[in-house]
């Protein structure tokens, strides 16, 4: 069960969505951050104490697979779920090159993310 510490970031220029997620999560027993932008959250990134991060893969004028390029460039490691609208197998291969632990395609259940989130990758990024 999660605890207040356990904190989730969600990124994703769609304020329904972001607003949907934090209170699914909420509700879940996490504790939310949202930005809306790939340069909103890595104005935090090196601050944020998220065991996982929530990444919409197109966000607006950027893409949650570079944002999580420049975190791996700048030595930030967090486990990472992908989520998008489009199947298209060429990001997934992307985001799986960028060793997301999850990648969602919208819309998806909750008890598919509640699954992501229980794994053991994320569970590691806890006890850091």
């Amino acid at each position: 069960m999660p605890t207040e510490t356990d904190v989730i970031a969600v990124i994703d220029d769609d304020p329904m969505i972001r607003q949907a997620l934090q209170k699914l999560l909420l509700a879940l027993g996490y504790t939310v951050e949202l930005y809306d932008s790939s340069e909103a959250f890595l104005q935090r990134a090196a601050a944020c104490r998220a065991m996982c991060l929530l990444i919409d893969v197109q966000l607006g004028s950027s893409s949650g697979i570079e944002l999580a390029r420049q975190l791996a460039k700048a030595g930030l490691k967090f486990p990472i779920m992908f989520m998008t609208a489009n199947d298209d197998k060429a990001v997934q291969r992307q985001a799986i090159e960028v060793g997301c632990v999850g990648y969602l395609l919208k819309p998806f259940a909750a008890k598919l993310l509640m699954n992501i989130l229980a794994e053991p990758k994320i569970d590691e990024r806890k006890r850091d």
